[in-house]
C-alpha cells in the first residue's frame, strides 16, 4: 500500500527565492533586472519537492521583502488562518519570503497566528535561477520539516542553510553568505538534515502563536513605531522628528547595555512628557537590555534581548493592547 504523502500549503510572498535573473550567474543584480515568478514556477525549478509532499500553492504576494508593511503581515496571518480552516487536510505551512525583512515577518507570525500547524518561513540568499542556489535545499528542508511531528509546538520557525531557528530569536547576520541567519547567544533549535530528519535540540520557552494575547480580529490599523540609532555624538533630532511624525513609540538602538548620549536623553524626556513610549534595545547584536531603576522611574521599557527591529514588531502589537509602560514592559518580559 502506498503511503499517503503529507499535504503542505506553500504561500509565496516574493523575495530572492522568487526571482529569475538574467542568467545563472546573475547572483547579485537580479533584484534590479530580474523578474518575480509564481509559486508554481518556483516549484517547477525544483521538481524533487513534489516527490516528498503534496503541495497546495498560494500566491499571496510577489514583491521584495522591503515592500512589505505591517498591514501585509496582518493579511498574511489571515491567509494562514484561512488555509488552516480550509478543509484541505493541511499538515503544515511554508511561507517563502525575501531575506531582508524575513525575521520581522516571522516574529509577527510567531506572536499572532492561531494555529497548531507547523509554520516554516524560508527565503534564499541566491535566486532560484542562480548557479548553486540555496533556494531548492531551503524549500526541500522546509516542506519536510513542516510535515514532521517534531516541528509541532515550536511556533513559527525559519529554515535557511538547513538550520531550524526560532522566529523570535533569529536574525540576518550577513548580506550575501549562505549561512546568514543566526541566533546570537541562544543558538538554533535544530537541524533539517539532507536525509529528511528533523532533529530538535531545544524548544522555545516563551509563549507563541495560539498562547499569546494578541488577537488581530480586533485590530484594523497599527500605530507608528520608529527606530532611532545611538552613536557617538548623536543629538536628539531623530527622536524629536519621530515624535513630530506621529510615532506612538520609539525604539532606541542604544549603546550596550542600554545607554544614550546626553542630547538623546533630553529628547527622551521630551517624548515621555508627551506620553510617547520609549523602548531601549541594543545596537550590540546580542545580549539583554535590563530595566534599571532609572528607566523604571522614567517609564522607559527594556527590550530584553530583542534586537531593534524585533522590538518594533512587539511594540506594534503591544500598543494595540495598552499604552501603559509597565504593562508594555510585562509583554516584553513575557514574549
Amino acid at each position: 500500500m502506498t503511503k499517503k504523502k503529507p499535504r503542505i500549503a506553500f504561500i509565496g510572498t516574493g523575495g530572492t527565492i522568487s526571482f529569475k535573473g538574467r542568467s545563472s550567474l546573475d547572483l547579485w543584480e537580479y533584484m534590479d533586472h530580474g523578474t518575480l515568478i509564481t509559486v508554481s514556477e518556483i516549484l517547477a525549478h525544483f521538481p524533487e519537492v513534489a516527490q516528498t509532499v503534496d503541495i497546495v500553492p498560494f500566491d499571496f504576494r510577489r514583491v521584495e521583502s522591503t515592500d512589505l508593511q505591517p498591514e501585509d503581515w496582518h493579511e498574511l496571518v489571515n491567509k494562514i488562518h484561512e488555509v488552516d480552516k480550509s478543509g484541505e487536510a493541511i499538515d503544515g505551512i511554508v511561507v517563502t519570503h525575501g531575506t531582508a525583512s524575513l525575521e520581522e515577518t516571522a516574529y509577527f507570525l510567531h506572536l499572532t497566528v492561531k494555529t497548531s500547524l507547523p509554520v516554516v518561513v524560508i527565503g534564499a540568499q541566491r535566486p532560484s535561477s542562480g548557479f548553486a542556489t540555496d533556494a531548492g535545499s531551503n524549500l526541500l528542508a522546509a516542506v519536510r520539516t513542516a510535515a514532521s511531528k517534531e516541528a509541532r509546538g515550536l511556533g513559527v520557525v525559519t529554515i535557511l542553510n538547513e538550520e531550524i531557528q526560532c522566529a523570535r530569536d533569529v536574525t540576518k547576520g550577513s548580506t550575501l553568505r549562505l549561512e546568514a541567519f543566526r541566533t546570537p547567544d541562544l543558538g538554533m533549535l535544530g537541524y533539517a538534515d539532507p536525509d529528511g530528519t528533523t532533529a530538535i535540540y531545544r524548544k522555545p520557552a516563551r509563549p507563541h502563536t495560539a498562547d499569546t494575547e494578541f488577537d488581530l480580529d480586533k485590530v484594523s490599523t497599527f500605530p507608528r513605531v520608529d527606530i532611532v540609532a545611538s552613536y557617538a555624538g548623536a543629538d536628539g533630532a531623530a527622536i524629536d522628528a519621530a515624535v513630530a511624525a506621529g510615532a506612538k513609540a520609539v525604539i532606541v538602538s542604544a549603546f550596550a547595555p542600554g545607554l544614550l548620549t546626553p542630547s538623546q536623553r533630553e529628547a527622551v524626556e521630551r517624548a515621555r512628557a508627551k506620553d510617547i513610549i520609549i523602548i531601549f534595545s541594543s545596537r550590540a547584536g546580542s545580549g539583554r537590555v535590563i530595566r534599571r531603576e532609572t528607566m523604571r522611574d522614567r517609564g522607559i521599557v527594556a527590550a530584553d534581548n530583542l534586537n531593534p527591529q524585533k522590538a518594533r514588531v512587539l511594540a506594534l502589537l503591544a500598543l494595540t493592547q495598552s499604552t501603559d509602560p509597565d504593562e508594555i514592559q510585562r509583554m516584553f518580559d513575557t514574549y
